[in-house]
């Protein structure tokens, strides 16, 4: 699945647009490595993105890819997708 798609529905980011910004912009890290939007993920995946509110002093947060689903997954689901490692 891809990195953006993964992204909003799991539920992390609102819209894959913002996603694909965020990747655009080489703000989110995939394994240690700036990653594009169309970056392949696999379980044990670890995605450091910045914080929702995008506060400067606010550090990055880092979630565990835990599955990867195959369409869209109701709103409980998406929290099991991921686990969070860092807040």
């Amino acid at each position: 699945m891809r990195l953006d798609k993964f992204l909003q529905v799991s539920r992390l980011v609102k819209r894959r647009t913002i996603a694909n910004t965020l990747c655009s912009k080489g703000a989110v890290r995939v394994n240690g490595h700036v990653a594009k939007a169309g970056k392949t993920l696999s379980v044990g995946d670890v995605i450091r993105m910045p914080h929702p509110t995008d506060i400067e002093d606010t550090p990055d947060w880092e979630y565990e890819v835990v599955e990867l689903p195959t369409g869209n997954v109701s709103r409980a689901r998406a929290e099991t997708l991921y686990r969070q490692l860092k807040p």
